[in-house]
């Protein structure tokens, strides 16, 4: 089976394609696979396969054996693969997540290889039981939540994936091993949850840094960014676009007023191919 290792701002992942369909031993296989000590090494496995809806559809195995329903850095990776390999040869294509359904990718090209691309992530979810959390809230917007003893303010957020966005002082120096596991598996959120720790500079730049349900610290998380603006607006802490700075680098946001839907637009990047045997 032949990969092709790839990254979103350091967000990595073991593309493969080709396959008709998921592996029967797909969770098994992304623990082996992901370890970076024994395997390729990884935050997740993403799989492109056939769509009836779309150009293709991704699939997405964390790097515990999980199941992701939706990856912004994994789409752009999916898209860049897509367009390079010839696999979907277009500027303008649609890829299908089983969390945010089809979504349009929009590339900027230069020397015949995709550089950046911009997805259309889907208009958030902000009702507090399809997110899905166990409060009957819409939204669930700085409510508090305890973990050992200390407490936080959250905000709830699903981009196809859900989110719990906490403000800080200064997200760069959270102890993500200390609090990530322990909110991700916090009572409030039935399906586990992705933590973001952020702290609003301007209301045009925030710093962002994620615990990922399934991975734990990651250098970027696509769909986190676009939680964390989502979270700003609802709080009235930010603007409707601005760029989100993860330790891996710089994503643009937009919530668009308009059709309430939230654009994000970074860089994916090729690192090397292999056989898998």
């Amino acid at each position: 089976m032949n990969f092709t290792k790839m990254h979103g701002l350091g967000n990595d992942f073991i593309v493969i394609a080709g396959c008709e369909r998921l592996p029967d031993e797909a969770s098994k296989l992304a623990v082996g696979w992901c370890d970076r000590h024994f395997g390729i090494g990884a935050d997740g496995v993403v799989y492109l396969l056939p769509s009836e809806r779309a150009d293709l559809m991704m699939r997405i195995m964390n790097a515990d054996g999980s199941e992701a329903e939706q990856c912004g850095n994994a789409i752009r990776c999916a898209a860049k693969y897509a367009y390079d390999s010839g696999l979907a040869a277009k500027t303008v294509m649609t890829i299908e997540t089983i969390g945010a359904g089809v979504q349009t990718v929009v590339l900027q090209v230069r020397d015949g290889k995709a550089e950046s691309v911009r997805v259309d992530m889907g208009e958030p979810v902000l009702d507090g039981l399809a997110i899905p959390t166990t409060l009957d809230l819409k939204p669930v917007a700085d409510q508090p939540i305890i973990v050992d003893g200390a407490e936080f303010r959250f905000t709830a957020v699903s981009m196809g994936n859900p989110h719990c966005v906490i403000f800080v002082d200064d997200a760069a120096g959270i102890d993500l091993h200390r609090w990530g596991p322990k909110l991700e598996r916090h009572p409030f959120f039935p399906k586990r949850v992705n933590v973001e720790f952020a702290t609003v500079n301007t209301p045009s730049q925030i710093d962002m840094r994620v615990w990922e349900r399934g991975a734990g610290p990651t250098l970027a998380c696509g769909t986190g960014a676009c939680a964390t603006l989502v979270a700003s607006v609802l709080n009235g802490k930010s603007n409707r676009r601005a760029v989100v700075s993860l330790k891996g680098g710089d994503l643009e946001i937009e919530w668009n007023e308009d059709d309430n839907r939230v654009y994000m637009t970074g860089p994916a990047a090729t690192v090397f191919s292999g056989t898998l045997v």
